[in-house]
């Protein structure tokens, strides 16, 4: 079905188990100048509002970290109208106090990531600003939505390549350079949704206590997927409660990224 441009004014890209409860849900498959975006993507109405949700590793999590498809994903969600973004994703801690189940909205981020494509514009001058990567609107509503699983405000996400898991030197490393929380799909999700103007806001569940905050204890695999799994009931609630409240009027600068800038291209 070819999606009108209007479908959705809010997107999160996450789990399908995040929404698999959804009435009333209809699916578009589309296309992008970047090829097809992770999945399908699932439309439905939460709280009076049009929410489309993307997967971000597709549903049979084909996609590691490094190969998702992040420029048709954030191509797709804005062609269907989207212009608000919430983006749910698995952490590790790193620090001693942000143990498994906490949850983290935060502030800034560290890209430590390399070889992935982290722009839309490969011609012409186009130079976003990125000093404060997340949405202070968007941010605002989460933090409240999430007031009853006592979320931390604020904090800086380290993104790493992946898809293996840090050193215990990394770790440290990380920690001292300032960073709260480790991952591997904040960016460039989140520079990507600054070069089409869209407003950004991630919430961090953190799984694991990264490899060198504490003892010999080392992340696996199934730790990681097995605290998601048990947090993610708490996790889609925080989630349908915040997409309800976002604003329906942005009045922050992500709306504005690209003013003044002559774009070697038509956004959708």
């Amino acid at each position: 079905m070819n999606p009108p441009p209007t479908a959705a004014e809010i997107g999160v890209i996450g789990g399908s188990g995040l929404y698999a409860l959804l009435d009333d849900a209809t699916e578009f498959e589309i296309d992008t100048p970047y090829g097809p975006p992770s999945d399908r993507i699932t439309v439905a109405e939460v709280g009076g509002r049009r929410v489309a949700f993307l997967p971000r590793h597709g549903r049979d999590h084909r996609f590691p970290p490094h190969l998702i498809p992040y420029r048709a994903n954030l191509w797709a969600l804005r062609s269907l109208g989207v212009r608000q973004i919430v983006a749910p994703c698995a952490v590790g801690g790193l620090r001693p106090e942000l143990g498994p189940g906490t949850f983290v909205v935060p502030d800034q981020l560290i890209d430590r990531t390399s070889g992935r494509v982290q722009t839309f514009y490969d011609r012409g001058a186009v130079h976003v600003s990125f000093a404060d990567p997340y949405c202070p609107a968007g941010r605002a509503v989460v933090l409240a939505a999430a007031a009853g699983v006592n979320a931390v405000d604020g904090g800086t996400m380290v993104v790493v390549e992946g898809p293996r898991f840090s050193t215990r030197a990394e770790s440290r490393w990380f920690t001292s350079i300032g960073g709260t929380i480790v991952n591997m799909t904040g960016h460039p999700e989140a520079v990507l949704a600054r070069e089409l103007a869209l407003c950004y806001t991630a919430i961090a569940l953190v799984t694991d206590l990264d490899a060198g905050v504490e003892g010999d204890h080392g992340v696996t695999m199934d730790e990681v997927f097995t605290v998601f799994a048990d947090n993610t009931a708490r996790l889609r609630d925080v989630l349908l409660d915040a997409v309800a409240d976002l604003p329906s009027d942005r009045s922050c600068s992500c709306k504005d990224a690209l003013a003044g800038i002559k774009l070697p291209f038509e956004l959708p």
